[in-house]
C-alpha cells in the first residue's frame, strides 16, 4: 500500500485523489483479505474476509449447493398428494387457485385438469418421510435430511427465479450467495478459490449465466470460478506450449511490477485484486489437477456414486469433486444441473433426471457423513420453483406436463447444524398452496448465512449510497429446523 502523502502530487487529479483516499482506508483490510504477502506470490496464511469475526459460532464451515435448474416437480418426488390421483382429470377448484397468476404457457388453456402422479410413494426411515419411487437412493438418507416442503417465491419464470435464489433479487446485478460468503468470511485454502462452480456438461434446457455466480458490485475476486470437464478444468490455466514454469514465474513477476506501478498512479484496489488473481491462478496450476484427479479414489467410491462418476462433467462426477473440494476447505461449492423444466412428457423426462441425480445426491450425503464432514458441511438440494398440480397441455392416461409454480415446492438440507429426519411445513391437499410454516427464498438465504455464523442483517456492502445485503430488507432464520 502506498500512502497518499508519498504519491507524486502531479499524478493525482481530483478523481484519483478521492478514489485513493477511500482506497487507502480500505487497503489494510484488503491486505488481510488477500493474505499478507499473497500479491507477491508468497501467501502467509488464510485469506480473511471483511468480517473481523463471525457474528456467532458457526455450525457449518462450508456449503455444497446442488441446484436443480428448471423446477423439479414436488408432487412427483417429495410431496405426496393422493388427492391428486383421486381427482385426476377433474378441474382445479377455483378457490384453490384464487387470484394467482399463470404463466403465458397455460393462461390460455380452457381448463386446468388436475394431474395425479404416475409414480408410487412410500414412507422410509425412522422419520417416515414420503418419497417417490423415482428416488430409491434417497431412501438411505431421509433420516439425515430436513425436507422443506413450503418453499415459495414471487418469480414465475426461470431467469428471475434462479437469479432470486442465487442473489436475493429477481433483477440481475447483485452479488451471488457464494460471493457474499467469500466477501464476508474469506477463504480457508489459499491454493484454491473460495467459491467454485460446477455445471453438469451437455444438459442444455434453460440457460445458465455466469452472473448467477458473479460478484455483482463486490470486488471481482469474490466471483465464482467455474471448473469444466476435460483436460483443462479452468480455462487458460495451463501454460501455453513452450512456456516453462520458470518462464511463467518470471512473466508473472514482470506483470506484477507493472501492475504495482499502475496502482501507485491510480490507487485502485482492483489492481491489487488483479495481482492476487494472477497469483491464485499460478498456484492453481498445481492444486486444480490434484483436486480433479480421481485416480486415488478406491472402487468403493465409484460404487457409492455410480459409474457416471468416472465420466468428467456428469452430475455424479461433480458431486464426487464437490466432496474432494470440501476436504480441501473450499468455502462454497455450487453445482448446477439443468433439465427439470418438464412442461410436457413429464413421466418420461423426470425419470431421466431422477436417474442422473438421485444416486449421486444421496452418495454425497453418505460420503460426507462417513468421513466426518457432514456435521460442518451444509448440503442444499433444490430448484428455483416447483410445478403445477394441474397439467399443462393435454392430459392422457400415460402422459402429462406441469407448468411453473412458485407458490409451494420442496427443498432439502442436510448437515451443518440442520435437524435431521424432519419435514418442515405443510401444503394443501392439492399441493398448490402453503398451509403452515411457509419459507421464502429470503428465509432460506438468511438461514444459510446463519449456519455459517453470519447475521444476514449485518453482512452489508455500501454501494451507490445504499447499504445492500443478500436478503434485501426481508428474511427470517428458520429456527425450527436448527439443532
Amino acid at each position: 500500500m502506498i500512502p497518499i502523502h508519498k504519491v507524486n502530487p502531479l499524478a493525482v487529479n481530483r478523481r484519483v485523489f478521492f478514489k485513493g483516499a477511500s482506497a487507502s482506508v480500505g487497503l489494510a483490510a484488503l491486505a488481510n483479505l488477500l493474505g499478507a504477502d499473497s500479491a507477491n506470490g508468497n501467501p502467509s496464511g488464510d485469506s480473511r474476509g471483511a468480517l473481523p469475526s463471525t457474528h456467532f459460532a458457526p455450525k457449518a464451515k462450508r456449503i455444497i449447493y446442488l441446484f436443480q435448474s428448471g423446477g423439479p416437480a414436488q408432487q412427483d418426488l417429495f410431496d405426496y398428494k393422493p388427492l391428486l390421483n383421486e381427482m385426476n382429470g377433474q378441474e382445479l377448484p377455483s378457490a384453490v387457485r384464487g387470484e394467482q397468476r399463470l404463466t403465458g404457457m397455460s393462461v390460455n388453456q380452457s381448463s386446468l385438469p388436475l394431474a395425479g402422479s404416475h409414480f408410487k410413494f412410500a414412507q422410509y426411515g425412522q422419520s417416515g418421510a414420503w418419497l417417490s419411487e423415482l428416488l430409491p437412493y434417497h431412501r438411505d438418507i431421509v433420516d439425515n435430511v430436513c425436507f422443506i416442503k413450503t418453499m415459495h417465491t414471487e418469480a414465475i419464470n426461470h431467469d428471475p427465479a434462479i437469479t432470486m435464489f442465487q442473489t436475493g433479487s429477481q433483477i440481475a446485478g447483485r452479488p451471488s450467495l457464494g460471493a457474499w460468503l467469500t466477501y464476508g468470511l474469506g477463504s480457508e485454502n489459499v491454493e484454491l478459490p473460495g467459491f467454485i462452480v460446477l455445471v453438469t456438461a451437455g444438459q442444455g434446457d434453460q440457460p445458465l449465466y455466469s452472473r448467477l455466480w458473479g460478484n455483482g458490485f463486490l470486488d471481482s475476486k469474490y466471483q465464482g470460478v467455474q471448473f469444466r470437464s476435460g483436460d483443462d478444468p479452468v480455462l487458460y490455466l495451463s501454460n501455453p506450449a513452450g512456456v516453462s514454469a520458470t518462464r511463467r514465474r518470471a512473466q508473472l513477476d514482470a506483470i506484477g511490477r507493472l501492475n504495482q506501478r499502475q496502482f501507485q498512479k491510480e490507487l485502485d484496489p482492483e489492481i491489487q485484486s488483479r495481482i492476487a488473481q494472477y497469483e491464485m491462478a499460478y498456484r492453481m496450476q498445481t492444486s486444480v489437477p490434484d483436486a480433479t484427479n480421481f485416480a486415488d479414489e478406491p472402487e468403493s467410491t465409484f460404487k457409492l456414486y455410480g459409474e457416471d462418476a468416472r465420466k468428467p462433467g456428469t452430475f455424479a462426477a461433480n458431486c464426487l469433486l464437490a466432496r474432494r473440494l470440501a476436504e480441501r476447505d473450499v468455502r462454497f461449492i455450487q453445482l448446477y444441473h439443468q433439465g427439470w423444466d418438464q412442461h410436457s412428457n413429464l413421466p418420461k423426462q423426470i425419470r431421466g433426471q431422477a436417474k442422473e441425480t438421485d444416486q449421486a445426491s444421496a452418495a454425497l450425503v453418505k460420503d460426507l457423513k462417513q468421513r466426518g464432514l457432514l456435521d460442518d458441511t451444509l448440503v442444499i438440494w433444490g430448484g428455483e420453483f416447483g410445478r403445477t398440480s394441474y397439467t399443462q397441455g393435454v392430459l392422457t392416461h400415460d402422459n402429462y406436463g406441469r407448468d411453473h409454480h412458485p407458490r409451494c415446492f420442496t427443498t432439502w438440507m442436510a448437515g451443518g447444524g440442520i435437524k435431521p429426519g424432519i419435514s418442515h411445513g405443510t401444503t394443501d391437499d392439492f399441493g398448490y398452496n402453503v398451509v403452515e410454516n411457509g419459507v421464502h427464498v429470503h428465509d432460506l438465504n438468511a438461514t444459510i448465512l446463519h449456519q455459517m455464523g453470519i447475521d444476514h442483517e449485518r453482512l452489508t456492502y455500501k454501494y451507490q449510497g445504499r447499504r445492500f445485503r443478500l436478503t434485501d430488507v426481508h428474511g427470517e432464520v428458520i429456527e425450527d429446523i436448527l439443532t
